[in-house]
């Protein structure tokens, strides 16, 4: 009897130090959970025989339950190391076998599947291409392959534009250009009438006795408020017999001179021998104000004077000699916004002819290289459907105030892509109109807010169409917001969310969905385990979600190996979700979770065993000597 409970302590106290010491042995193994041997007593009783003083048989392992408890968390050097803070298991593919396991050192490997040091595939729920996590779970992948570019579709502004601008003074062409009667003017009087009904006489006097130059009127012209004048002359060497052509120069003795207002300036044609070299000896001959160039597209000869003064020429060679009739100026009359009118007292003459056959037009218009004609711009980046970026600007002019200017403002907007005029604003821009509170009200009547653009054309640096998806057909109502996969260039820009408030102009926040190609630059990974891809382009996307495993009795998991286990029916059957969901724990990316060994308990747990088994062994020893005893009997 004896022996036989020595023997059971023995075993017992063997166990107990075989798993202390498999508890310190993997003190430093990551995900390992350490065990506790459970011990029971042993009787020999049957049902109808047992007592009071029944003497205990020893004692037998029960279990080796194994501790889950939380292990420390450290951290790695390895984007894809994980650790779970909280309830749960990653669940791994193990060529088919399910397993799970609380170490999470993963890496990559040749095909791109996230794998444990044992090549078993770490389970997730997959994305799809554009990074829309779904519901259906297998192996975790990266793709490493290039990131394809996503053309721009929709631009988002949230901006100010400072209610405290003024409306940007220009100037309105009220004459239009007027050509100087061949006898110079005769005496007339203007009249400016201005916006607040004052009105002033400009007096063009009579000839006495010469006739009245363009000069001259330009003179009375630039001295009254809010008017501006200039006078240019332009003769084409054109229609002539013979034409002045570079035959004509070479057939020997050719001569050339330019009449200024009748002055004859003769040009030094020494070395002329083509049409050419002839304007290079006009432009250095003493008739400074005299330039001259050769028509590209023509092949004529072109002389101007920004003076106004007439100009005439001859040219002569051994057999003939042309002259060339006079060319008189025209005067380019402008007014700014504060002249209503300007008008003549002669019906017939040069000015009321050129009032009556030309409508006012601006003249300075807007233009995206002066700054002066604009009240804001902003510049972004957008993309086409091959990845080149290009350069958006917007240019926002405050115009004057709709109806009577009560409750209501409005600003015009010029919209260019590598300085070219899209969506129609070369020749009309979108209006934005703003309520009293600052809020837009619509733009072109939109009250969503809405720019689109559908007559982009991509260019390269040269100019030329560079090959990407172009405008939509004409006539093709482009729907907003633009439908997916998109076929053709068009955007939309939105801002819904601009104001005009009292303060300075300036761009709060803006957002476009377009990108170029971009390469594999890193990855990262979020709490709710989401492993997300880095670019070089600046995006990152979704490429699947770690799943996890919970059970209903997690002591009843078998341990395998490798730090896994696998599902046993005491377990019962796993639930899986997504990491921070149910009872489910976090993630912790970049770190690992430690074996929760406590080596200082298990080397207390070493001693005791150690004694155990001593102790037992003493238990045989008194057991032999008695027994021993016995036989000695005589």
């Amino acid at each position: 009897m004896a022996f036989n409970t020595g023997l059971s302590g023995l075993r017992a106290a063997s166990v107990d130090l075989d798993v202390t010491g498999n508890n310190i042995a993997n003190a430093s193994t990551v995900g390992f959970k350490s065990s506790r041997v459970q011990f029971g007593d042993l009787y020999s009783s049957g049902f109808l025989s047992a007592g009071s003083n029944s003497v205990g048989d020893g004692v037998r392992v029960q279990d080796v339950r194994q501790g889950f408890g939380q292990g420390n968390i450290s951290f790695t050097d390895n984007a894809l190391d994980m650790a779970i803070d909280g309830d749960g298991f990653f669940i791994l593919n193990n060529g088919g076998e399910t397993r799970y396991s609380r170490a999470g050192q993963f890496g990559v490997d040749k095909d791109g599947f996230v794998v444990n040091n044992q090549n078993m595939r770490v389970q997730g729920y997959e994305a799809d291409d554009d990074g829309n996590l779904s519901g259906v779970r297998g192996d975790l992948r990266i793709d490493t392959d290039n990131l394809a570019p996503r053309r721009t579709t929709q631009i988002d502004f949230d901006l100010n534009l400072d209610s405290r601008q003024s409306v940007l003074e220009r100037q309105v062409n009220i004459l239009g250009d007027v050509t100087v009667p061949a006898a110079g003017f005769t005496g007339e009087t203007l009249t400016l009438t201005y916006e607040d009904g004052s009105t002033r006489d400009i007096v063009i006097p009579a000839p006495n006795p010469d006739p009245i130059s363009a000069p001259d009127v330009v003179s009375l012209l630039d001295q009254e408020d809010g008017v501006g004048a200039s006078a240019q002359t332009i003769l084409n060497m054109t229609g002539q017999a013979p034409p002045l052509d570079n035959a004509f120069i070479t057939a020997g003795g050719f001569s050339f001179e330019v009449q200024v207002d009748g002055v004859a300036v003769p040009v030094d044609t020494s070395g002329v021998t083509d049409l050419d070299s002839l304007a290079d000896a006009i432009n250095n001959s003493s008739a400074n104000s005299v330039t001259a160039s050769v028509d590209d597209a023509t092949g004529e000869l072109r002389l101007i004077d920004n003076s106004g003064n007439p100009l005439a020429a001859s040219y002569t060679n051994n057999a003939t000699t042309v002259n060339q009739p006079e060319e008189l100026a025209t005067i380019r009359i402008t007014t700014d916004r504060d002249v209503a009118d300007l008008t003549s007292d002669d019906a017939a003459s040069a000015f009321a002819t050129a009032w009556g056959a030309r409508a006012p037009q601006v003249t300075n218009q807007f233009n995206p290289l002066d700054q002066k004609t604009y009240n804001y711009a902003t510049s972004t980046k957008i993309y086409d459907s091959l990845g080149n970026s290009h350069e958006m600007t917007q240019y926002f002019v405050k115009n004057p105030a709709p109806g009577n200017g009560v409750g209501a403002s409005q600003w015009s907007i010029y919209v260019q892509i590598d300085g070219e005029f899209v969506g129609g604003t070369d020749s009309t821009p979108f209006v934005a109109r703003f309520n009293e509170d600052g809020q837009l009200q619509s733009i072109n009547g939109d009250q969503a807010g809405e720019m689109v653009i559908g007559d982009w054309v991509p260019k390269d640096e040269n100019g030329d169409p560079n090959g990407a998806d172009g405008p939509p057909p004409p006539g093709t109502v482009i729907e907003t917001p633009i439908p997916d996969p998109p076929t053709s260039s068009a955007f939309v820009i939105g801002l819904s969310e601009t104001t005009q408030y009292g303060t300075a102009s300036g761009v709060n926040d803006q957002n476009q969905n377009g990108y170029t190609t971009g390469r594999l630059a890193g990855l990262d990974v979020s709490s709710e385990g989401v492993l997300f891809a880095r670019y070089t382009n600046g995006q990152s996307q979704a490429l699947g979600q770690v799943a996890l495993a919970a059970f209903s009795n997690t002591d009843g998991l078998t341990p395998v190996g490798d730090t896994t286990w696998v599902e046993t029916f005491e377990s019962g059957q796993p639930v899986i979700g997504q990491p921070e969901t149910g009872t489910l724990g976090s993630i912790e990316a970049s770190q690992v979770e430690e074996s929760n060994v406590d080596l200082s308990e298990e080397l207390v747990n070493l001693i005791i065993a150690q004694r155990n088994y001593q102790a037992n062994a003493k238990t045989i020893e008194t057991s032999d000597a008695v027994t021993q005893t016995i036989i000695n009997l005589r």
